[in-house]
């Protein structure tokens, strides 16, 4: 009897939600016939942002697709469970010979859901060929969106979910000329009282769910004070306050110096 040949696993990246974003790659993946689908949800039953991106483009939900469930908690003890069970899923469909498609909003190499799939799959099965599609992050959308580049010639960047804690934000705004902040709903009144101390929230500005229907943009921050805002957001800080010393320089001779 042949042996069958085992399914590959692709991460397959949709940026943060305007179908129009998702590359060319991750497109023709998504037409194939003969793949299954599997997508993120926060709970059973639950849409999956993932999923609506992809249905969004215009491409038809394969009668062959699970939703796979990973709970909006940071406990690592609870979603090492979740974490296993999605990969055994996903093994018993590659072992079959199928591959699967796993759709991530943003890009799969960055704070992404994918990261811990494949990783749990690599460990239960070491022999399975599993590729990652590259696609657009939120803060790049984010940034082509504000009118707001991320970095200019030799000026640095940060990037981290807000959640690190306000400790760390008011250390990478001395150390950056640009901080990323992911997910802020938490810290968000925090955020903006460290910027306003500092004379930064003329140099901010606030988004969330960029590039779908319900897109929020904010260049006024400060009128975010005591809102609820979307857990897809992120703030954009410029700081053209931060010093200029020895590691700026010596960034430029580097880079000058080939």
């Amino acid at each position: 009897m042949p042996e069958i040949k085992q399914g590959r696993l692709f991460g397959v990246s949709l940026g943060p939600g305007d179908p129009g974003l998702i590359t060319r790659r991750a497109f023709e993946l998504l037409q194939r016939t003969d793949a299954h689908w599997s997508y993120p949800v926060r709970k059973k039953g639950a849409a999956s942002h993932a999923l609506q991106i992809a249905l969004d483009a215009g491409l038809a939900l394969p009668a062959e697709h699970t939703p796979l469930v990973f709970p909006m908690t940071h406990d690592t003890a609870i979603l090492a469970g979740y974490w296993l069970r999605a990969a055994e899923t996903v093994l018993a469909r590659l072992r079959d010979g199928q591959d699967v498609l796993f759709l991530a909003e943003g890009d799969v190499s960055t704070y992404s859901t994918f990261i811990h799939l494949a990783r749990t799959v690599r460990a239960l099965g070491s022999d399975i060929d599993i590729q990652s599609v590259a696609g657009v992050s939120s803060f790049n959308a984010a940034a082509a969106r504000l009118d707001m580049p991320l970095a200019d010639t030799d000026e640095t960047v940060a990037i981290i979910p807000a959640g690190y804690g306000i400790g760390l934000i008011e250390r990478l705004l001395d150390d950056f000329d640009t901080l990323v902040l992911l997910k802020v709903k938490p810290l968000l009144d925090d955020i903006l009282g460290v910027l306003e101390r500092r004379g930064l929230l003329p140099h901010a500005a606030f988004i969330e769910k960029a590039g779908t229907p319900a897109e929020r943009v904010e260049h006024d921050v400060a009128r975010l004070h005591g809102e609820k805002v979307n857990y897809l957001s992120l703030l954009l800080v410029k700081n053209p306050q931060r010093p200029r010393g020895d590691m700026r320089r010596g960034c430029r001779k580097t880079s000058e110096g080939g």
